[in-house]
């Protein structure tokens, strides 16, 4: 396995890092470790990471033409491109192989990997997995695009099982990375920042399912046409969602191949993409030769994760929720799906994808407030159909949701948009909302 990589990194090389993130710091210490040379690229760089690379004695070429690129490319032997990295970028034209983190991971260590991706979803199904997998005894760590990129994770000698969350950015340039179970939630339109097109994006997640290792078992969304159009004919395949799938829902009971392992008054909460998360992570560990009772113990304990529809407060008898997280339309009316009628706050910076897709959920929308750069884009979708109210900050939002949600209507900030216009990211925007009720609500 990983046989292109492994031979290319057989003997010392030099390798040409270009956005140096917390990705790419990883790849320097993990390739100087092994005896490599480092070259590296920002195109914004701060002192603390010019001091961090001056400490390593790696070179840092800051902000270089695409000429000035090429030179040094002339000088190394691949290009390891930062996570997100748009595919326009010099980078990616550059004579040499380009290499993901996850491909390197893969040269140095051998052992079992379960690779999640999709456009919503990854984080959670990733956490059950490992909650599940620590139910079991199994111990399991979670890498790629968390805290801990996977070539860091490697250095955990007692780890048995990785549970990766593969984002588009890190599968688009695999070459030989293979996962023993691919996992792919969903597809919606996203990030067409960073990729050329929509084909460009599914053809990188779609990877999740091309580089199965032999023998590798691959994990599909049965209600999600796009994602059941990429399932291999020459692998195993189990399924989720769905009334015929593998994994599925009844009534109150989730089921598997089996028959049922628990019913949903256990779960943390229930929420329709709370259960197809759960459904995924079952057949996902279930993959890997876990019981679905470590699951179900997993799943009774878990904690959701924050800034994904999580109650904040309440102001004259409406509950705010803070999902922040939520970055697409696609999530968004996903968690609209588990109200009946909410006042939907949704902007930020939109990432070139379309916005109609929000009306998707708009019978469970009783008025909107568009925040951000894209508030004229949220408001141009919901404008014929309910209350639109623009506000200019956090807290003319909360305010204007105040007034919009006389009677007990539920609050809910599910942006479908990026979060870099106003904040650093999405936690940072959860936590001004959380914020911002609370003052609202101290003044009642």
């Amino acid at each position: 396995m990983s046989s292109f990589v492994r031979s290319l990194l057989a003997g010392p090389q030099r390798a040409l890092l270009v956005g140096m993130g917390v990705t790419n710091r990883a790849v320097a210490g993990a390739l100087l470790r092994r005896g490599h040379e480092v070259v590296a690229v920002d195109d914004r760089p701060d002192d603390q990471l010019r001091e961090a690379l001056r400490d390593l004695q790696i070179t840092l070429v800051e902000s270089p033409t695409a000429e000035a690129l090429a030179t040094l490319a002339g000088e190394c032997h691949f290009v390891v491109p930062a996570p997100g990295l748009p595919e326009l970028h010099p980078a990616f034209a550059l004579a040499l192989p380009a290499i993901s983190e996850l491909d390197l991971a893969a040269a140095w260590d051998n052992r079992p990997i379960a690779a999640i991706t999709g456009t919503n979803g990854k984080t959670t199904v990733v956490e059950l997995c490992i909650a599940s997998l620590t139910c079991a005894g199994i111990r399991a760590v979670a890498a790629g695009n968390t805290d801990i990129p996977l070539v860091a994770a490697i250095d955990q000698p007692d780890v048995e099982v990785f549970v990766v969350e593969a984002s588009s950015f890190r599968l688009a340039s695999v070459r030989d990375f293979a996962p023993a179970v691919g996992t792919w939630l969903n597809f919606a339109e996203d990030h067409l920042d960073v990729h050329h097109d929509l084909a460009s994006y599914e053809q990188a997640k779609a990877r999740v399912f091309s580089t199965l290792a032999p023998g590798g078992i691959a994990v599909a969304n049965a209600m999600d046409p796009v994602v059941m159009r990429h399932v291999p004919s020459d692998r195993d395949v189990v399924t989720f969602g769905g009334s015929e799938a593998d994994y599925r829902v009844d009534g109150d009971k989730l089921l598997g191949p089996g028959g049922p392992f628990m019913t949903t008054d256990r779960m943390w909460r229930s929420l329709p993409h709370d259960i197809e998360d759960l459904l995924a992570a079952a057949a996902t560990v279930a993959a890997l030769g876990t019981s679905l009772s470590a699951v179900a113990a997993a799943a009774e304990a878990f904690v959701g994760l924050p800034h994904r529809v999580s109650p904040i407060g309440e102001i004259d008898g409406s509950t705010y929720f803070n999902d922040s997280k939520s970055t697409t339309p696609h999530a968004t009316v996903a968690a609209l799906r588990g109200f009946e009628s909410v006042v939907l706050i949704a902007g930020g910076r939109n990432k070139g994808v379309d916005l109609t897709e929000l009306l998707g959920g708009a019978d469970h929308v009783r008025a909107v407030v568009a925040i951000g750069d894209a508030a004229d884009e949220v408001a141009a979708v919901f404008d014929d159909s309910r209350t639109v109210v623009r506000a200019a900050s956090m807290d003319e939002a909360v305010a204007a949701a105040r007034t919009l949600s006389v009677g007990g209507h539920p609050v809910l900030l599910s942006p479908a948009c990026a979060s870099f216009d106003w904040y650093r990211n999405y936690g940072e925007r959860g936590n001004d909302f959380v914020r911002a009720v609370e003052d609202a609500g101290a003044s009642q």
